[in-house]
């Protein structure tokens, strides 16, 4: 008798045990229904967030690429030289913004140049879709310091000082230059965001590597 009771005791725990097992593997598995739903729920919103924030972006993007510069100066496309010579080239504006040029174009995936370049190679470089970012001695440190920043992180851009230039800092595209107060001047973000590989460029998809390099 004592046996049975102590067999039957054993088989209620048991059982007890397998309902208390089951009970935790069915709350276990509603808790990690309930976290993937708001994990995936989460990425979801998280994901249209980001394209939503994106497509913002990019409309504020084209937006900027067709509103006017402003002071902005330009010069016939069609009436600047596209010859590659090897002689020197007297262009009527500095720094120029087109014209006849070396065959080597001056490196410009975001290389800051400390020392003057050939304004030959340079030329052959706006040819290509790059932003020249020029500089003289008036220029506050403080303000080159950020161009700098910008140049360096950003492809198919160059920069150096041109002492003789008439502004402090000055931009300049294939026929397009713009004269600007500081590094903060909107017209700054709006001349990159423009002319960077913009539609003024003669060569499109043309490299800003593998050209000349800072000697």
């Amino acid at each position: 008798m004592g046996n049975r009771n102590t067999t039957a005791d054993r088989r209620a725990r048991i059982e007890e045990m397998r309902r208390t097992e089951k009970a935790r593997e069915t709350r276990n598995r509603i808790i990690t229904i309930g976290l993937s739903t708001v994990v995936v729920a989460g990425l979801v919103g998280f994901g249209a967030y980001v394209l939503n924030k994106e497509s913002d972006q990019k409309e504020q993007r084209e937006t900027a690429a067709k509103a006017p510069i402003k002071d902005e100066k330009t010069w016939d496309a069609k009436k600047l030289g596209r010859n590659h010579v090897t002689q020197p080239v007297t262009y009527e504006m500095k720094p120029p913004v087109g014209g006849d040029h070396h065959p080597v174009w001056m490196n410009c995936d975001g290389d800051v140049y400390k020392n003057p370049i050939p304004e030959v190679n340079a030329v052959h470089s706006l040819e290509h879709g790059a932003v020249w970012v020029t500089y003289n001695d008036k220029a506050p440190q403080a303000e080159v310091k950020k161009l700098a920043e910008k140049v360096d992180k950003t492809s198919f851009t160059l920069m150096s000082p041109v002492k003789e230039q008439a502004g402090a800092i000055m931009l300049s595209a294939w026929g397009k230059q713009v004269t600007v107060d500081s590094a903060s001047d909107p017209r700054v973000e709006a001349f990159f965001t423009k002319y960077v590989q913009g539609p003024q460029t003669p060569e499109p998809g043309a490299a800003c590597t593998g050209g000349q390099a800072a000697q």
